[in-house]
């Protein structure tokens, strides 16, 4: 059995496979502070009375029968904890859980306006006071905060959402869930705001009100959920690059952009110098908006789209099972540029093609062509294998100058003398963009409206961050809930725009989400290792594989040796199967029990229980 994995996850992976088979004692855990495996678990409110009660049809009804009689879930859990990990938490791995408190869903309409349903927040609360195990507590608010009967009202106040440049707001959805793009402004006068912050700061003061004991047992608070600009399509539109839309276009937004270019800047006239421009004043500025070449500008500073801040991706994916290939080089007019990364998520490849054994083979490089002159370039992968040099993929692409159309002139320089990259037998590849004679062109405006949009997102999870303080919440168990899209190579990552709050110098801890390849990579420990990121959590986690036997319990010992916090499995469900939907989407694939071979889950499932018992 092979995988193109480094020898480290192979051997790893071996010693696992190994143990499975033979029976044999695995190794004793290295030391360190106990991780905490905290699975995400859907169901909290449903209690056993109502799952027994014929008259009760439905999880909403269910809920409501559970909280008339001050009922939850806390037996419940217990037995599924008990299940993972008998006998409570104790020793260097330790099974808890992850209660997800939806900030915007804890409010009710009453008499007086929108006020904390305070009952409800007493019942999640008991879930803490009840269980005796660890647990991470979600304080989520971002868009998928969507569910309670607030959201409807906020909707239709355009100054809660982000908006896109014809200044509407998107209409979204993600597998039947209702998604709103609350803005990331972070003004609490925007209603959204009001209610988001005064949530939190409740629930902080409620949190910190618990007996010492029961407070002890919070190991991890992570703050808000995946915070980032939005776009179009947002179940399947995260690795669009042709006619891309970003937000936010909102007119506090854009007002927000020019404050800062001109804090930033000092000057309209430093600021002309750098970008090229002749703007009389900051509030000339444009926020780029339209793509050169398919819409009329009335300027070039108003040019946009996937490839205008001046960053070319050259990405696609490789399968080399047999570890055949060392050196792996872009090449752009014959000039080396520098080694491509590789093993990045691509788990629409994995998915795709059943002898694709791991879904780590995405391999993406994005080039600064800010730099070259207007015509024809050549970019060039270059792969060195068995004392030979291969051609993995050749593309030409077009520099437009200011959106003009330029005189190509000769062809472009190139590698010379290179063998066919299907002489490798067992090696597959394919190269996804950039498309042939794709025109660029370089907006350096565009360049600070992305960094703007960056900027955003740290501002709000700044403010979220220190409000959270300030009730009250201990700074140590602070961890942010961010979406890490540079891991997959096929997405457009400025979509995102979230790289900034993934430092070591940010005041909250690190967590980071994981799916598919990412929960087990050697690129996305370069990526914490880059960022001298060490302690962290991960506050979703699925490998979403199946193909191989161990993977989900090396992608957890991973986490351990790496010095992770907590991870939470995403997800177990104690709803009973009457109360719950039947149509599949990728969401309930992902639901983790002992039955479920949907994407791996219950390997996943096993891992745990087995990782817990070392």
């Amino acid at each position: 059995m092979t995988l193109s994995l480094n020898a480290k996850t192979t051997l790893g992976l071996a010693c696992v496979l190994l143990t499975t088979v033979l029976g044999a004692e695995p190794a004793p855990l290295a030391a360190r502070a106990p991780l905490l495996i905290a699975p995400t678990v859907e169901g909290l409110l449903v209690c056993d009375a109502a799952v027994k009660a014929p008259e009760v049809q439905s999880r909403e009804q269910a809920t409501v029968y559970c909280r008339q009689r001050q009922l939850d879930a806390g037996p419940a859990l217990t037995r599924l904890l008990d299940t993972l990990e008998p006998g409570g938490a104790k020793g260097q791995v330790q099974v808890g859980y992850t209660l997800t408190l939806q900030l915007l869903g804890l409010y009710q309409h009453t008499a007086e306006g929108w006020r904390i349903d305070t009952d409800l927040v007493d019942a999640y609360l008991r879930i803490i006071a009840q269980v005796r195990r660890p647990v991470v507590v979600y304080l989520a608010a971002d868009h998928f905060d969507s569910q309670g009967p607030l959201t409807q009202e906020l909707l239709k106040d355009p100054r809660n959402l982000m908006q896109l440049r014809d200044g509407k707001p998107l209409e979204l959805g993600y597998f039947g869930y209702r998604v709103a793009p609350y803005t990331l402004l972070t003004d609490r006068t925007i209603p959204v705001n009001g209610y988001r912050f005064a949530a939190l700061e409740y629930v902080a003061k409620r949190l910190m009100a618990l007996p010492k004991p029961i407070q002890g047992r919070i190991a991890a608070i992570t703050l808000a959920g995946e915070l980032h600009q939005m776009f179009p399509d947002f179940e399947n539109g995260m690795g669009a690059f042709q006619n891309v839309q970003v937000t936010d276009y909102s007119s506090a937004s854009v007002a927000g952009f020019r404050q800062w270019l001109e804090r930033k800047h000092g000057s309209i006239g430093a600021f002309n110098t750098r970008m090229g421009t002749s703007y009389p004043t900051f509030a000339a500025v444009p926020a780029p908006a339209r793509e050169a070449g398919k819409e009329k500008l009335t300027d070039f500073g108003e040019h946009y789209g996937a490839f205008a801040d001046g960053t070319l991706p050259i990405a696609g994916w490789l399968w080399d099972p047999q570890g055949k290939i060392g050196r792996f080089d872009l090449y752009v007019d014959g000039q080396h540029i520098g080694s491509v990364p590789r093993g990045l998520n691509r788990l629409d490849v994995y998915r795709a093609e059943e002898s694709i054994r791991s879904p780590n083979v995405g391999y993406r490089y994005d080039f600064d062509y800010s730099a070259l002159p207007a015509g024809k370039h050549r970019a060039q992968i270059v792969a060195q294998a068995e004392g030979q040099r291969y051609a993995f993929a050749d593309v030409e692409f077009v520099v437009q100058a200011q959106g003009q159309r330029p005189v190509t002139g000769k062809n472009p320089a190139s590698v010379p003398a290179l063998k066919e990259a299907k002489a490798l037998a067992g090696v597959r590849s394919w190269l996804d963009m950039p498309r042939s004679q794709q025109e660029v062109s370089f907006n350096p405006l565009a360049r600070e409206w992305n960094a703007y949009r960056s900027h955003q997102v740290l501002e709000f999870l700044t403010a979220f961050h220190r409000t959270a303080t300030e009730a009250g919440l201990p700074r140590a168990k602070l961890y942010s809930h961010q979406i890490v899209p540079k891991a997959n190579s096929s997405w457009n990552h400025t979509l995102f725009a979230i790289e900034t709050t993934i430092a070591s110098d940010t005041p909250w801890k690190q967590g980071l989400n994981m799916y598919g390849g990412s929960t087990h990579s050697d690129w996305m420990r370069g990526y914490l290792a880059q960022r001298k990121i060490s302690d962290y959590g991960v506050p979703e986690f699925h490998p979403q594989q199946w193909k191989t036997a161990g993977v989900h319990l090396a992608a957890l010992q991973s986490h351990y040796d790496g010095g992770a916090r907590f991870v939470s499995p995403y997800y177990f469900s104690i709803v009973p199967q009457r109360f719950k939907m039947s149509a599949e989407h990728s969401i309930n694939r992902m639901e983790i029990a002992p039955d479920n071979t949907k994407d791996g889950s219950n390997q996943l499932y096993e891992a745990i229980r087995t990782l817990a018992a070392r």
